[in-house]
């Protein structure tokens, strides 16, 4: 049947169905249980926490499933020039977003003594928590961590964007290799080659990674519903990664306005870019978006082009203000129809099961 595959086996999963792993506050402990719980594999995105916060967070879950899930981090989690800025570059930001400071009637922030968090001390908590699963995006750890995490039992998967860096993966000794397309939502994790450089589409980039490399692929990147499912699966990916439509769930921690616009027609309306992080990323179109193209001034590096907009796009959420918030959304989110995580399991299960029944596995 088309559940039981490398990744499912891997994973002690009933299904091959992995939840995106959302970052910067988006996931949530009820998303992964429910996930997780209904048989795939549940994810949060920890990279904007301190190793505390990931210790208790991993408690946390502990007592609302004994499923497998993920932890996930970024190991590249800077651009260079993205650690400091001296005195004036920090003042000409405030400058540069003080419109919006003022419209939504927000404080300028202080300057901060770190923009970010490390990756390093992250990745001990993150091993001392030891997750059944460790994903990772934007690099791949040193051998040190990867050997520690065979140690530990700790199933490892690491995202790619080209073939170049499947290759790479697999060299590292990575268990499962997740395969994004550029039609995905959020930031692109491309980490050998610029990510302007790195959009290849689903279509085309599951099957080249499937027949060059032995790692199992996970599909990620405009997969909304069980036709998506069906057709990566046939692809030769052995599973796949949902994202948007786990995203629009009302277990998630995307905010009510997020969440509102992931269902409004202008969801068909995304692009990529860096204005909001300084990584590139796909997003809805909105107003901060258009006005800071048309600005032509160069986004900071990550993370302090997304400390600063981080600073008013809060607000902008409790304001119901979509027109200034990052919208993370991928070219699929005109097919999404659940609100529920648990409802849009079951749908995806329940159409794979009427496309493929057990011709695939």
């Amino acid at each position: 049947m088309w559940q039981d595959t490398a990744v499912s086996r891997k994973l002690g999963l009933r299904y091959p169905i992995v939840q995106g792993p959302f970052g910067g506050g988006l996931s949530s402990v009820d998303l992964l249980a429910a996930v997780s719980n209904a048989g795939g594999l549940g994810s949060f995105g920890v990279h904007h926490l301190t190793p505390a916060q990931i210790r208790e967070l991993d408690t946390t879950i502990r007592s609302r499933t004994t499923k497998p899930y993920a932890l996930n981090l970024w190991v590249s989690n800077h651009d260079e020039g993205g650690l400091s800025l001296s005195a004036e570059q920090f003042a000409a930001g405030i400058e540069r977003f003080r419109p919006y400071y003022e419209e939504l009637g927000v404080d300028p922030p202080a300057m901060p003594a770190r923009y970010g968090q490390s990756f390093e001390e992250q990745v001990e908590a993150v091993l001392e928590a030891n997750p059944p699963a460790f994903s990772f995006v934007f690099g791949i750890p040193s051998a040190r961590i990867l050997e520690e995490c065979r140690r530990r039992g700790i199933v490892t998967i690491g995202a790619i964007t080209t073939i170049d860096e499947a290759v790479a993966m697999e060299a590292a000794g990575v268990d499962l290799i997740v395969a994004t397309g550029f039609e995905a939502g959020g930031h692109r994790v491309s980490f050998l080659a610029p990510a302007e450089d790195s959009l290849t589409g689903t279509f085309a980039l599951i099957p080249t990674v499937a027949d060059r490399v032995k790692t199992p692929v996970i599909a990620a990147g405009g997969i909304a519903d069980s036709r998506g499912i069906a057709a990566a699966l046939m692809l030769g990916a052995q599973g796949v990664q949902v994202g948007t439509a786990f995203l629009a769930c009302q277990q998630s921690s995307a905010s009510r306005p997020h969440r509102r616009m992931l269902f409004d027609e202008r969801s068909r309306y995304t692009a990529l870019t860096r204005v909001f992080s300084g990584r590139l990323a796909r997003g809805i179109r909105n107003r901060f978006l258009e006005e800071m193209a048309a600005s032509r001034a160069a986004p900071f590096p990550y993370p302090i082009q997304n400390w600063f907009t981080g600073s008013f796009r809060k607000a902008a959420g409790e304001q119901d203000r979509p027109d200034r918030m990052s919208l993370w959304a991928g070219q699929a989110a005109p097919l999404l129809r659940q609100h529920d995580a648990g409802e849009l399991f079951a749908a995806l299960v329940q159409g794979t099961d009427a496309l493929l029944g057990r011709q695939a596995g």
